[in-house]
This record gives structure tokens, C-alpha cells and sequence, in this order.
């Protein structure tokens, strides 16, 4: 008897639970869904349609439904860093809100990496914010943040060696530091850099997204430091028939028919 009413109490049980269990597996589902709905609405806005406020409130809705979500929060990241590269920063006043974006930006790629410390582009997203941040502030004042950035760029290399943006940063962080003359370098930790490691990473990052017309644009800048103008010119040409696949396209083309035009010579 005791037995029998044991197993109507469980079957009880089952019975009450079993509609609140379906609904919080239907939430569940529901939030997952909206969450996939919500990035692919906000690479849209950031990838095609170049709207990045857009973007950010679409992964800001979607960071609602799950805090900690690596894919949300470099993306969040990316977002940050091109909203303040379009800022105005003529006054002081603008020139702290834009560095105040450099920043969000980094926050969100330190929170993705604290998410998922074997992604990739948590590493990468933290690089390229704390380049920004570096060359807002002056390179030689920001040392730590040029080292870091390497060191992050090759963290993300290591984990992923497909990523063209980090080879990308890595590129233009030898470049930027090449400014100065080595033996100024060497004693400030930053004697690594050089145009030969500048052009291999631009390269890379080429190969992997051959497209992309910022990448060509500085690697072609590069060998011209380098006066290596037929390679220059290679990649220069190549620009004028690539699609847009970045706001700053137009620019890009621009400048690129301009240094053309300054190595005809050459």
C-alpha cells in the first residue's frame, strides 16, 4: 500500500511540474533564438549597412538575454571602436567622448576574453582598442599599450591563425613603432619592430581577406617607406575593383588614387 501511494505522489508530482519545466525550457529556447535574431540584426547594421548605432542597440539588447556571451561582447567591442573612430575630435570636449569609446571598447574585449579565453577575437577586439587608445594618446607616451597590443595580437594568431585582423594590428603596430629610429627603441623594449614584420603581417591579413581595402591601402604605405613602389603599386591598382565592404571605402579608394599618383615615378 505504501508503495502504490509512493508512486501516485510521484506521478503527482510529474503532472505539476512537468507544464512549469515545459515553459522554462520554451523561455530558454525562446531567449536563444531571440539572442541569434538580435546579433544577425546587429551584423547587418555593422557589417552591410554601416549603421553602428544600430548595431550597438542590437547587441545591447542581446547582452539583456545573455550577459556573459563572448559572441555579443567582442562584437559590442567592434561596435565601441568604430563609433568613436567617427566622432568629431577637434575640442577637448569631443576629444574625451571619443577616448571615452576607445574605452568601452576595451572593457567589452577584456569582459570577452574574461568569457572565453580560448577565442580569438576577444584577443584581437582587445588589441585594436588598445591601439586606438595608444595612438590617441601618443605611441611613445603608451608604451605598455604598444607591447600589449603585440602580445595580444600574437595571443590571438596562436588560437586562431586564420584571423586576418590580427595580423592586420600586428602589421600596423611594427609600422607605427618603425617611426622612430631602433637604436631609440631598444632601450624602451620596443626594439622588435621593423617594415620587413610590418609587410609579412599585412600580407597575411591580405590572403586571408583579400578584399578588404584598408589592409592593401597601408601595406602599399609600407613598401613605399620601403621603396619597394612596384608592390605598392600592386596593391594600390587592385583597390580600384574591390566592392565596399567598409565605411571607409571611399576614402580609402581616394587616398589610394592620390599615392598612385605620388609614385608614378618612382
Amino acid at each position: 500500500m505504501k508503495q502504490t501511494t509512493s508512486i501516485l505522489l510521484f506521478s503527482l508530482a510529474i503532472i505539476v511540474l512537468s507544464p512549469t519545466t515545459s515553459i522554462i525550457a520554451a523561455h530558454t529556447i525562446n531567449d536563444s533564438t531571440s539572442v541569434d535574431q538580435l546579433i544577425a540584426e546587429g551584423n547587418n547594421f555593422a557589417e552591410k549597412m554601416f549603421d553602428n548605432q544600430k548595431a550597438l542597440e542590437k547587441y545591447n539588447d542581446a547582452l539583456i538575454l545573455s550577459p556573459n556571451s563572448y559572441e555579443i561582447l567582442w562584437r559590442l567591442s567592434r561596435t565601441a571602436v568604430d563609433i568613436g573612430e567617427h566622432l568629431p575630435n577637434k575640442t577637448d570636449a569631443e576629444k574625451e567622448k571619443q577616448l571615452e569609446w576607445y574605452e568601452k571598447s576595451l572593457y567589452y574585449a577584456k569582459e570577452a576574453v574574461a568569457a572565453n579565453a580560448n577565442g580569438s577575437m576577444g584577443y584581437t577586439r582587445k588589441a585594436i582598442a588598445n591601439g586606438r587608445i595608444a595612438l590617441f594618446r601618443g605611441i611613445w607616451e603608451s608604451l605598455d599599450l604598444v607591447k600589449q597590443t603585440k602580445a595580444d595580437c600574437e595571443k590571438a594568431i596562436a588560437l586562431d591563425s586564420t584571423e586576418p585582423a590580427a595580423y592586420y594590428v600586428l602589421g600596423r603596430t611594427n609600422a607605427k613603432v618603425c617611426e622612430k629610429p631602433k637604436f631609440i627603441r631598444w632601450p624602451l623594449g620596443i626594439g622588435w619592430a621593423n617594415m620587413d614584420d610590418a609587410v609579412m603581417n599585412y600580407e597575411k591579413a591580405i590572403a586571408l581577406r583579400p578584399n578588404f581595402i584598408m589592409y592593401r591601402i597601408d601595406c602599399a604605405r609600407a613598401y613605399i617607406e620601403m621603396d619597394e613602389y612596384e608592390k605598392a603599386r600592386e596593391h594600390l591598382t587592385k583597390i580600384a575593383s574591390l566592392p565596399k565592404e567598409d565605411e571607409d571605402d571611399d576614402i580609402f579608394r581616394k587616398e589610394a588614387i592620390e599615392l598612385l599618383e605620388k609614385i608614378k615615378d618612382e
